[in-house]
């Protein structure tokens, strides 16, 4: 029966040119800025990986000395590469090695794509978001010029040919013309139509961190242009210091008044951020009715905790035998209760995942026994600058701040002490910082107090290394960690780009 309807029906099917609805195509499709602005979205959710366990943020701050993961037993050991990174020892087959440099040339890729894309149009429509799309790559460009220094410049989409690699300096200029070609071009609303995108503050606080450390990237400096560059961000009017500083790291941070340019993470539709889970313990599941348990991994240095003077607000208060403390803090140590704030949390543990000095009462404490085999379960203290909801998931609601203006005060500060010492606006700059985390003013700016207030203010905010590469304190000798040579302020060009690419140059030291 069902052959016979097909050969009965069969005269009306000669015509088979199918009328589609579906497909997209520049006839139907990026026809209107709303089209556009869809189509834009690709080069902004690579961003999403920006937090990735062996990826640009562990790359930023395992490798300094805000962060480790030490080897507690069997967990974290993971072939002893995050003892690699943490000792500076990694190889360019290490992870976080690969893992970041396919995620920031991944964002450049789809940037390229978009480019090319847009402008096979030929539609005026698309020039503000070609510009933007530019402006983006060369974001993701300053990213690998201060990883891995000399990487190719590719701008191409449709070039197959594997490209070579440029200098350093090459990349650096390469990141300022794009950033100035494009400022003009990008949007200059400072408004929800442009939150999460680039526009012209974001390209001038990007400006802004090429120029703080144009000394290391193309060896001579650019502190007057720094300095310009984050006064037009100050000047415009468009951001001010938060009351609070938690404010900015709360669930729900996107109305914070500091976000020059943030990613908008959200445990449902745009995972990513799981710091919850990188860095509590299994049994904090309890303490805040997790959805999952966490990794019991990454902590802070004790020398770096220790760094924060105890009426620091931004430090906060450790908890106590009689109950969690109220007070908020970037970090979570001593004794560990359940979500009521009543019940002590108790682990056992064993010998094989790091005998804890007190037995079963659990207590996260600053002190690192060791960095590996045998690192307590309840050593380091642990991140939680970024508020963590209760009953959550792995992946967080909270927005990460790429550009702050705290920020930008700071590397303004810095860039007029730079070119004068005894500086006035740099030491008033400073002091609006720490007068909001209600410790007393300096007296007077030095390298030492400066760089130790950056680390305080932007911890776990993907700044350290780069702070310490350019006041020349990266290779320096640190607690589980000797010191380096030089060349280790670069990473290593992957071993499986190399493979496939014969045209990169490997970088000193690999």
């Amino acid at each position: 029966m069902l052959a016979f309807c097909m050969i009965a029906f069969m005269p009306a099917c000669t015509d088979l040119e199918e009328e589609l609805f579906s497909e997209v195509t520049a006839d139907n499709f990026f026809q209107t800025e709303d089209e556009l602005i869809s189509a834009l979205g690709a080069a902004y959710t690579s961003l999403y990986g920006y937090m990735g366990t062996t990826n640009y943020w562990a790359a930023q701050e395992v490798s300094s000395d805000e962060m480790v993961v030490p080897t507690r037993g069997p967990d974290w050991g993971d072939g002893g590469h995050w003892v690699r990174l943490h000792q500076q020892l990694w190889t360019a087959e290490d992870p976080t090695t690969g893992g970041t440099w396919n995620f920031l040339f991944g964002g450049v890729n789809s940037c390229n794509r978009l480019i090319f894309q847009f402008e096979e149009l030929g539609n005026p429509l698309t020039d503000p978001f070609i510009a933007e799309l530019k402006a983006l790559r060369a974001i993701y460009y300053l990213w690998l010029l201060d990883v891995y220094g000399n990487v190719p410049i590719s701008t191409d989409f449709t070039d197959t040919n594997p490209p070579a690699t440029s200098s350093r300096a090459e990349v650096y200029n390469f990141v300022e013309s794009e950033l100035t070609a494009n400022l003009a071009g990008v949007s200059a609303n400072v408004d929800g139509t442009t939150y999460g995108r680039v526009n012209q503050m974001v390209v001038q606080a990007a400006l802004a961190n090429l120029y703080l450390n144009a000394e290391v990237y193309k060896g001579s400096p650019e502190w007057a242009k720094a300095a310009a560059a984050c006064q037009a961000i100050i000047t415009s009017g468009n951001y001010s210091v938060e009351g609070d500083y938690f404010a900015n790291f709360n669930i729900g941070n996107e109305g914070s008044s500091e976000f020059i340019m943030a990613i908008p993470y959200d445990a449902v539709f745009a995972g990513g951020l799981n710091i919850v889970m990188q860095t509590l313990s299994y049994i904090n599941q309890e303490t805040y009715n997790l959805a999952a348990q966490p990794w019991n991994g990454w902590c802070t240095l004790e020398a770096f905790y220790d760094s924060y003077e105890d009426g620091d607000l931004r430090k906060g208060q450790a908890n106590t035998e009689e109950g969690p403390s109220p007070v908020r803090g970037n970090f979570l140590v001593g004794p560990q209760w359940d979500v009521s704030g009543k019940v002590r949390l108790q682990d056992a543990g064993t010998a094989a995942s790091g005998t804890d000095p007190d037995g079963v009462p659990f207590t996260f404490r600053s002190e690192i026994n060791e960095l590996f085999p045998e690192a307590w379960r309840e050593a380091g203290a642990r991140n939680v600058k970024f508020e963590i909801e209760v009953g959550g998931q792995p992946d967080m609601s909270n927005d990460m701040p790429i550009f702050r203006y705290s920020d930008i005060l700071l590397m303004r500060a810095e860039a007029l002490w730079r070119m004068n010492p005894n500086d006035a606006e740099a030491l008033d700059l400073v002091n609006q910082i720490r007068d909001r985390a209600g410790v007393a003013p300096f007296d007077a700016l030095t390298a030492e107090n400066l760089l130790a207030e950056r680390g305080r203010e932007m911890f776990s905010e993907c700044k350290r290394r780069t702070d310490l590469i350019r006041f020349d304190k990266f290779t320096e000798e640190w607690w589980g960690k000797s010191a380096q040579e030089d060349c280790k302020e670069l990473f290593p060009i992957p071993k499986s780009q190399l493979d496939a690419n014969s045209n990169l140059v490997q970088n000193p030291c690999y």
